[in-house]
C-alpha cells in the first residue's frame, strides 16, 4: 500500500441545485384533487383536509397537500367554549402560521400594502419533496364559478429576497388574465384593493393564500370565492377553497434540492506508484524480487483509492471501474467524487 499527502490544489467543493417534481407518479401537474370523508368527519377535519392524487382508499393513495383556514378573530368554525368568544380552530391556526412565518404573536400578515385578518394555507406534504420548494416553478389556478385565476410567485420579478423566521418570502400574483381583465389589478399583480394574493413560502412549503382578495368581485381581481366569517359555525372555508381546487384542476410545483459535492483529485506521477507491496512480488525464501522486469520495468494495476485522514484511519474509499495500468511512461489523474 503506498500513501500520498493531497495539496490544498487537489480539493475543489461545488454545489448544484436539482430540482424534480413533487407529486406522486413524478407528474409535473396534479389534476385530481381527493379528500377523505373519514378524515373530514374527525375532530381534526375542523383544522385541516388532506388533499390525495385519488381516492383515499385506493392504494396508491397519497397526502399531497393539506388546506386549513385561519382568522384572526376566530370566525368560521365552531368555539372550543361558547363561554370564550373567538376560541375556535380557525383562530389556533392562524396563532399557528403567524407565530411560524412572522415569529411575533403581535405582528399582523400584510399582504402587498394590505393588512388582512384571515387567510387559506396550503401546506404541502413533507414527503413530497427533499429540502425546499422551487420558486418561479409554481402555477396554481383557481375556478369559482365562471371566475378564474392562475396564481404564481414572483420570484422572477424580484432582484431582493425577502426573508422572515420561516425563510424566504415570495409574493402570489395573478400570472395570466385567467377570466379577469388587467385593468383589474394593480401593475405588480396585485389585486386592486386587497393587496397581493397571498405569500409563497418555499423553505417550509406553504402557500399562503389572502382570502379577501380571491373573495373580491371580478372587477377588484376576485373570483367571488364564497368566504365564511360566520362566528360559532361551520363555515366550511378548507372545503370551498379545495373546490376551487377542484375546479381550476390545475396545480404545478417543482421541488429543488442542493447537492454539496468535494472534489478530491488524485494524481500518480510517473514515478509514483509503480511498484506494488504484494507478497507475489518478493521472493519468499531470501526476500528478493521474483523477476527483474519488477525491478527495470515494472507494472502496476491500480484499482482502489483510499482515503485517510492524519491518523491513518480509512474515511472513504472509491473503486474504480476496471484497473488501470502503471508505469514509469505513464500519469494518473483520477477524479474522486464525495456527495453530501
Amino acid at each position: 500500500m503506498s500513501f500520498k499527502r493531497l495539496d490544498p490544489e487537489d480539493l475543489l467543493l461545488s454545489s448544484d441545485s436539482i430540482t424534480s417534481t413533487l407529486w406522486t407518479g413524478y407528474v409535473p401537474t396534479l389534476t385530481t384533487f381527493y379528500t377523505s370523508a373519514i378524515q373530514e368527519q374527525t375532530e381534526a377535519g375542523a383544522y385541516y383536509l388532506n388533499v390525495y392524487n385519488t381516492e383515499s382508499l385506493l392504494s396508491n393513495a397519497e397526502i399531497q397537500f393539506d388546506i386549513a383556514y385561519g382568522d384572526k378573530a376566530g370566525s368560521g368554525s365552531y368555539f372550543y367554549d361558547n363561554a370564550v368568544t373567538g376560541s375556535s380552530p380557525s383562530r389556533t391556526i392562524y396563532g399557528q402560521y403567524r407565530s411560524l412565518t412572522l415569529g411575533d404573536e403581535n405582528a399582523n400578515f400584510v399582504f402587498g400594502n394590505v393588512t388582512q385578518s384571515n387567510f387559506h394555507v396550503i401546506s404541502l406534504e413533507r414527503n413530497r419533496y427533499k429540502e425546499s420548494l422551487f420558486p418561479g416553478s409554481l402555477r396554481l389556478k383557481l375556478t369559482s364559478g365562471s371566475n378564474s385565476i392562475l396564481l404564481i410567485d414572483d420570484s422572477q420579478y424580484t432582484s431582493t429576497n425577502v426573508f422572515t423566521d420561516s425563510g424566504r418570502v415570495y409574493n402570489l400574483i395573478s400570472g395570466s388574465a385567467g377570466g379577469i381583465k388587467y385593468s383589474a389589478l394593480n401593475a405588480n399583480g396585485f389585486s386592486f384593493n386587497s393587496g397581493s394574493y397571498g405569500y409563497f413560502l418555499p423553505d417550509i412549503s406553504t402557500l399562503i393564500l389572502n382570502s379577501s382578495a380571491l373573495a373580491t368581485t371580478v372587477a377588484g381581481g376576485g373570483i367571488l370565492l364564497s368566504v365564511s366569517q360566520s362566528f360559532n359555525a361551520p363555515g366550511l372555508n378548507n372545503r370551498k377553497l379545495l373546490t376551487a381546487i377542484q375546479s381550476g384542476a390545475s396545480f404545478s410545483l417543482n421541488s429543488q434540492e442542493t447537492l454539496t459535492s468535494d472534489f478530491v483529485f488524485i494524481r500518480a506521477r510517473n514515478s509514483e506508484f509503480n511498484y506494488s507491496e504484494n507478497p507475489s512480488f518478493i521472493s519468499g525464501s531470501n526476500g528478493s524480487v521474483l523477476y527483474d522486469s519488477f525491478i527495470n520495468s515494472p507494472q502496476t494495476f491500480i484499482t482502489t483509492v483510499g482515503l485517510y485522514n492524519d491518523n491513518n484511519e480509512l474515511l472513504a474509499v472509491a473503486k474504480l471501474s476496471k484497473p488501470l495500468k502503471k508505469d514509469f511512461t505513464k500519469e494518473m489523474l483520477l477524479r474522486v467524487k464525495l456527495d453530501f
